[in-house]
């Protein structure tokens, strides 16, 4: 019955959760536009531990979500992550963020689930998903335009989620669409996802694990 620690940071949701053999024991999240990933990152890991009675010795594993998403995010989680699995001695276990994003969602609720993140102007990193919550296409960073998905609205319902789904509600007017912008990633969905691969024994080299930015980091200055 293992211990896991599951970290996400791709977006601006802070999120922290412990778990015991993939079922949530605490949680910490907070959902800011300001990226606070610094400052609250290891604070919620304290309060969850604390709230669920556990110390980090405890700990059998760390997951952390592994991208695409913001490149300061991801840096933060994956070092944090990094950083106490070297302390500790033990696994480092990634979970594809596009992936627990889609396992908030009832399965059947569509006949594919496409979790959407804002990659700057009108482009998205995106996957899509069938009804059993398997991936049946690969991650990739596009453009969206009144073709985007045509593939799969012709096959049955999408339904588009995430905070890229606002822009791709402008340019998609296909009835087969909807659109569910509520959805950040979430260590909550995270606890099944590490368990599993947990219990596969699917873990990371800790010194040479990357987060998986899909794109090249550009350095914006402000006007």
């Amino acid at each position: 019955m293992p211990i896991i620690l599951n970290l996400e940071t791709a977006t601006t949701n802070c999120s922290v959760s412990v778990a015991k053999d993939g079922k949530i024991l605490a949680i910490k999240e907070h959902d800011t536009p300001n990226y606070s990933h610094s400052e609250q990152l290891h604070i919620f890991i304290q309060e969850v531990l604390k709230e669920a009675k556990l110390e980090l010795s405890d700990v059998d594993a760390v997951a952390v979500s592994k991208g695409p998403g913001s490149y300061t995010g991801l840096r933060i989680g994956v070092s944090a992550a990094k950083g106490l699995c070297f302390s500790l001695d033990v696994p480092l276990i990634s979970i594809p963020t596009l992936e627990s994003m889609a396992h908030q969602i009832k399965r059947g609720a569509a006949d594919f689930s496409i979790p959407v993140l804002d990659a700057r102007r009108m482009e998205v990193y995106s996957t899509v998903f069938d009804q059993g919550i398997n991936q049946i296409r690969e991650t990739k960073a596009e453009i969206i335009d009144g073709t985007s998905f045509s593939e799969f609205i012709e096959k049955g319902k999408v339904v588009l989620l995430g905070n890229g789904a606002e822009k791709c509600k402008e340019l998609l007017q296909h009835p087969n669409f909807s659109f569910n912008t509520s959805v950040v990633p979430s260590a909550r969905e995270m606890a099944t996802l590490s368990h599993k691969k947990f219990e596969a024994g699917e873990f990371e080299n800790v010194a040479y694990f990357e987060p998986y930015y899909l794109k090249d980091f550009i350095l914006q200055r402000k006007k």
